[in-house]
């Protein structure tokens, strides 16, 4: 594999994570993700952000590095942007071969970077504004951006290019093979990027999503030409278009968020499930988008994605033992984990010999201030009654949705 010049004297170096790997232990990536790391030359060398330490992994980076041509003792200087370790498990083997390396990074960062990898010397601490000249036209001017998504993330900006280095902001899932650019998509890479963003920035980046106007704020006035993130495409013909996608993704944590409603449910013996044709009915009849997730056969993942989106909920679960359904109960508790905050929620369930569901459903979710509408709920069997009665309540939880909209 090749490095690719994205600009003059800038290299994009990429590796993928293959889709039978679950990033951060948990979500699913069916169609993998790209690590993405960056060369800028100038009279000095630096390497911003580094690979993972997992099997070829490290061999394919350096064989990058060496179409450029570099060898790894040829790096003057490491940005790091982030910690985390799918960045930088690599790391305490790259600096034993390169034991001059210089190490560029937050204040909480290089804590970080002493707990993971045992590293202390060689270490510059930066603040917001400071700037580092590699020589020969190049310059790295470096933003802290807390919280987006661990307390020692930050961004690099090269002047003369225009291009931020964003590390996980501004990226998605999905493995990165010919198509580099965004203005080398079909429509249907396009589409697909943007749908893997929106889930990529649910699962990751959602829960602090009060610090992504923050950062995009702080980056006021500089003339980006190019967003170059860590996981994903790099966006050059448009990069507003991947930081509005970001703005509008953090928008919809306290909601309204798009005029949709999305439909999970569980069921254990068929009684629940009986329901949910007439509820996803019930959506549309008022013409409102309609996504279906069935739980636990649907990862908590995409249905966060989904969720995210939509500013109406339809939860069916059973009452299992006096509390929720216990697969919906974990769905539910990730909910709350990653704020998704701000939704007009009906539930429906049946119950065997008490309820208890609800009670428990609005108390686990109090924090999130959704606006709950009377659960349809029953006893058994669902009657003709209780049919009715979803048809009615779904459709007047669309109404609102729309109204809302």
């Amino acid at each position: 594999m090749k490095a690719t010049e994205i600009t003059n004297g800038i290299y994009r170096l990429g590796i993928n994570l293959d889709n039978d790997t679950l990033f951060e232990g948990m979500w699913p990536m069916p169609h993998g993700i790209s690590i993405n790391s960056y060369v800028v030359r100038g009279e000095k060398t630096a390497l911003i952000d580094l690979v993972e330490d997992v099997g070829e992994k490290p061999v394919e980076f350096e064989q990058e590095l060496h179409s450029i041509p570099l060898q790894i003792e040829d790096i003057d200087y490491l940005i790091i942007n982030h910690m985390e370790p799918d960045h930088t498990s690599w790391l305490p083997k790259f600096y034993k071969r390169n034991p001059n390396l210089q190490f560029y990074i937050t204040e909480k960062g290089a804590a970080v970077l002493k707990a993971f990898c045992g590293i202390e010397t060689n270490v510059h601490i930066i603040k917001t504004g400071d700037t580092l000249d590699l020589g020969g036209g190049k310059a790295l001017t470096f933003y802290e951006a807390p919280n987006l998504h661990w307390p020692e993330t930050m961004l690099t900006f090269e002047q003369s290019s225009g291009i931020l280095f964003t590390c996980d902001a501004f990226g998605s899932y999905g493995a990165i093979t010919d198509v580099i650019f965004d203005d080398q998509l079909s429509s249907e890479q396009h589409d697909f990027f943007m749908r893997e963003a929106l889930r990529y920035y649910a699962n990751i980046i959602g829960g602090f999503s009060m610090f992504v106007k923050k950062a995009i704020d702080r980056l006021d006035g500089l003339d980006i030409k190019m967003i170059a993130p860590s996981h994903g495409i790099v966006w050059r013909e448009n990069p507003r278009e991947i930081i509005d996608a970001y703005l509008r993704f953090a928008r919809y944590m306290n909601g309204p968020a798009e005029p949709e409603v999305t439909v999970i449910w569980s069921s254990m013996y068929g009684n629940t499930e009986r329901l949910v044709n007439v509820m996803v009915q019930g959506v549309r009849s008022e013409g409102v988008p309609v996504h279906v997730h069935r739980v636990p056969d649907d990862h908590v993942g995409f249905i966060l994605a989904s969720a995210w989106k939509s500013s109406g909920l339809i939860v069916g679960m059973p009452t299992y033992e006096y509390r929720m359904f216990p697969p919906m109960a974990w769905v539910l508790d990730m909910f709350g984990r990653k704020k998704v905050c701000g939704k007009k929620v009906l539930r429906f369930g049946s119950f065997g010999w008490s309820g208890g569901a609800q009670r428990e459903l609005q108390i686990l979710t109090e924090k999130l201030k959704w606006d709950f509408l009377d659960p349809v709920e029953w006893q058994g069997a669902p009657s003709e009654d209780v049919l009715n009665l979803a048809a009615k309540s779904s459709r007047k939880l669309a109404r609102q949705i729309k109204a809302a909209g």
